[in-house]
C-alpha cells in the first residue's frame, strides 16, 4: 500500500493484489477491484500474478497430497508485504491461514451449483452408457458414478477453457484412450468468465451434487496487523455470504476434510437460523453419510460445528476420512 498525491491534488491509495495468474483468477480479481472501486474511489489497485504448485502440478487434485497448493505462493507474496491483499475461490482456501493472514472478506456469493458441460447440452441422465466425463474433483466423481455407475469418470486438469476445448478429443491416460464426452465444473466459474452464453451446460440438481464448502464464494486475504487495507476490503463484504461460508468451513475442519476428500455441504441463512445440508462419502463412493440440519440462536461457526459433530456421531469416521 502507498499514498500517492495525483495531478489534482487528491490523496490517492494504491494497493497491490496478488492472484494466480489463470484467466479466471483474473477475471476473478478484476471484478473485486471494480466493486472496490465503487466503493473506494480514492483508491487504485494494480494485479500481481503470481504462480502457485497447483498451476505447475499436472496430478489429479485428489492426488496431490497437500493442502492450499493454489493459494500458498499467493498467501506468502501477501505476508512478506509484496502485496496488500489476495483473492481466491474460496472453496480452494484452507481452514487454517498462515500466521498473521485473515480472511478478511468475502464479497457477495454467486451460484454454488454444479453444471455438466457438454457438445449438445444433453442431462446427465440423458448421456449413453460407457460415456466419459472429466472432473478434477474427487467429490464430483463420487457424486457422477453414485448416479450413473455405467459412466466412465477421467481425471482431467487444466484451466476452464482448456477443459472445455477437451471435449470431443481424445485423451490417454492408464486406464481409458476415450473420448471426453463431457466436463463438470462449478457454475460461478463459467459465469465469471463470461462464457456461459457460449456453451451448452445443464445445471446439475443440488440436493445430489451438494458443492464443495464455501464454493462459488471469493476470499480475500490479508495481513491481520494491516487493519487499514481489511477495513477497505470490509466494504464489499456481504455478510449472508460470509455467515454460509463460515458455517461451511466449521463443518470442513470438524470432520476433518480436504481435496482428497469427498464431501459436499451447503449452508443457507435464514433469519437467525442457519440450514445445513452435507454429504460425505467413502473413496469408492459405496457408503454415503448426510445430514439436513437447521441451527438457530448461534454463530455461524459454531452451527457448522454442531453439524459437523453429528456427521461423526453418524459415523464419518468409518468411512475412513477423518
Amino acid at each position: 500500500m502507498s499514498i500517492l498525491q495525483n495531478n489534482t491534488s487528491q490523496i490517492e491509495t494504491r494497493y497491490t493484489v496478488a492472484a494466480r495468474g489463470s484467466v479466471l483468477s483474473t477475471a476473478q480479481t478484476k471484478s473485486i477491484i471494480s466493486d472496490l472501486e465503487s466503493k473506494n474511489s480514492k483508491c487504485t489497485y494494480e494485479i500481481i500474478p503470481i504462480t502457485t504448485k497447483g498451476d505447475t502440478d499436472a496430478r489429479p487434485l485428489f492426488a496431490i497430497d497437500q493442502k492450499g497448493i493454489f493459494e500458498k505462493e499467493v498467501d506468502r507474496a501477501v505476508a512478506d508485504g509484496r502485496a496488500d491483499f489476495a483473492v481466491h475461490s474460496l472453496k480452494d482456501v484452507p481452514s487454517e491461514l498462515p500466521d498473521g493472514l485473515i480472511l478478511a472478506c468475502v464479497p457477495r456469493r454467486e451460484s454454488t451449483k454444479d453444471v455438466l458441460i457438454t457438445a449438445t447440452g444433453t442431462t446427465l441422465e440423458q448421456m449413453p452408457s460407457k460415456s466419459v466425463i472429466g472432473t478434477s474433483s474427487l467429490r464430483r466423481a463420487v457424486q457422477i458414478t453414485r448416479v450413473r455407475p455405467d459412466i466412465i469418470v477421467n481425471p482431467i486438469r487444466g484451466n476452464i477453457e482448456t477443459r472445455i476445448g477437451k471435449i470431443g478429443t481424445r485423451q490417454d491416460n492408464n486406464h481409458n484412450d476415450k473420448a471426453i464426452d463431457g466436463i463438470v465444473l462449478a457454475h460461478a466459474g463459467i459465469t465469471r468468465l463470461g462464457i456461459s452464453d457460449d456453451i451448452k451446460y445443464t445445471i446439475l440438481p443440488q440436493d445430489v451434487f451438494l458443492p464443495s464448502p464455501g464454493q462459488g464464494a471469493l476470499a480475500i486475504i490479508s495481513r491481520a496487523e494491516d487493519t487499514k487495507t481489511t477495513d477497505m476490503l470490509k466494504s464489499i463484504e456481504h455478510a449472508d455470504s460470509r455467515a454460509e461460508a463460515d458455517a461451511e468451513r466449521a463443518l470442513s475442519e470438524e470432520v476433518g476434510s480436504g481435496c482428497r476428500f469427498p464431501v459436499g455441504a451447503r449452508a443457507s441463512r435464514i433469519g437467525d437460523c442457519m440450514k445445513i445440508s452435507a454429504h460425505a462419502f467413502s473413496i469408492d463412493g459405496a457408503k454415503k453419510i448426510a445430514v439436513d440440519v437447521k441451527i438457530c440462536n448461534t454463530t455461524p461457526n459454531e452451527a457448522g460445528r454442531l453439524a459437523g459433530q453429528e456427521m461423526l456421531s453418524k459415523g464419518v469416521g468409518e468411512l475412513g476420512l477423518k
